[in-house]
């Protein structure tokens, strides 16, 4: 397993660790729900220096930002981010991924970390215009310091105006005294708070520096559980859950990031699926029974035919309900619908819900 510059700081904080896209993570440190209210009430900081970061960059790196994403980049201005998806030629999802652009001429793509390679080897594949490429994920550490006590708590180690980074904005500047640290207004709690992106071998003395500065505002380190509830309260997808290589972008709800203002990889057919619709959408659903949806369950409508499947579910720390998404056939997805989630043995009744589950 590979591991972080901190792993020795989180398992001396007590975190239970496990693997994790072959880094050993921190998954919970005093449990998952305390976590989760932490980030939903004060602020907690999450080690996510397992996720990749590339470069492209030079007079080419449009051209094949252009051809790989799925988003029109031509409109990113520098200082901003964007959030899209690298298109396979199959008509799903090889990587779902935040660019940023840094100049005129150099991208920073932010990949999950389980797929670091295949995307390196699948944007190498088609980078026929030379376009300068480098694979930093080793060099890199990433922060997210996240929660509704985040920026006040991090103005006390930064020069950089935090309440002038706005969402999927970001600025470089000097943060916990480290010179040229990417803040970003971004994150995946919808709590809000920074995400920061520096050397790693700057790493120890920035999570120090944030711990101390948040320590007022009840900071906490934040595991990969928690991560993952706060998502899904969201209604964010996760890769490998909610979408992966299999899964259309127009099932899984992104359409409003595929834009045909441009060619790329598979264009075509994810127009056709566009025009022609698709058979199934990826939906949010609470149960009205009791019990926990669990990735695999089966959904099935009244009379126990399938209709779906539960792609992500979990008991909601925020709102004490437990929810999920799946794909669920047209012919049920709407808001409102009641449906049903196999669990084991029992049928336990659901129904179709706007996301976010979550609301401030």
């Amino acid at each position: 397993m590979k591991s972080t510059a901190l792993t020795s700081i989180h398992k001396a904080l007590g975190a239970k660790m496990a693997e994790f896209a072959g880094y050993e993570m921190p998954i919970t440190y005093e449990g998952v729900k305390a976590e989760h209210l932490t980030v939903r009430e004060k602020v907690g900081i999450f080690d996510v220096s397992h996720m990749g970061i590339f470069m492209i960059s030079g007079p080419n790196a449009l051209d094949l930002m252009q051809k790989v994403w799925a988003n029109d980049i031509s409109t990113l201005k520098i200082g901003r981010a964007q959030y899209s998806y690298l298109p396979n030629d199959k008509g799903g999802i090889v990587d779902d991924l935040i660019a940023y652009r840094l100049e005129e001429e150099k991208y920073m793509l932010v990949p999950n970390a389980s797929n670091i390679e295949k995307d390196w080897d699948w944007i190498t594949k088609h980078n026929t215009m030379n376009a300068e490429m480098q694979n930093l994920s080793d060099e890199y550490g990433i922060f997210a310091i996240q929660g509704p006590k985040a920026l006040e708590a991090m103005q006390k180690i930064t020069p950089v105006d935090l309440n002038e980074i706005k969402y999927f904005q970001f600025k470089t500047g000097e943060f916990a005294g480290v010179k040229d640290v990417i803040i970003s207004g971004t994150g995946y709690t919808g709590s809000g708070g920074i995400e920061v992106y520096f050397k790693k071998e700057d790493s120890e003395k920035i999570w120090n520096a944030v711990m101390e500065a948040g320590k007022d505002s009840g900071i906490q380190p934040i595991g990969l559980a928690a991560r993952d509830t706060l998502r899904l309260e969201m209604g964010l997808c996760l890769y490998g859950n909610d979408i992966d290589d299999t899964t259309s972008p127009f099932e899984a709800k992104l359409g409003w990031t595929t834009k045909f203002t441009k060619d790329f990889i598979n264009a075509e057919n994810l127009k056709k699926q566009k025009e022609e619709g698709v058979n199934r959408k990826l939906s949010g659903f609470e149960l009205t029974g009791r019990g926990i949806p669990r990735q695999g369950y089966d959904i099935v409508d009244a009379e126990g035919n399938k209709i779906g499947v539960v792609t992500s579910g979990t008991k909601s720390p925020s709102t004490g309900k437990s929810i999920g998404m799946g794909y669920i056939s047209n012919s049920h997805n709407k808001i409102g619908t009641e449906i049903f989630i196999q669990i084991r043995k029992k049928t336990i009744p659901a129904e179709v819900v706007k996301t976010p589950f979550y609301k401030k």
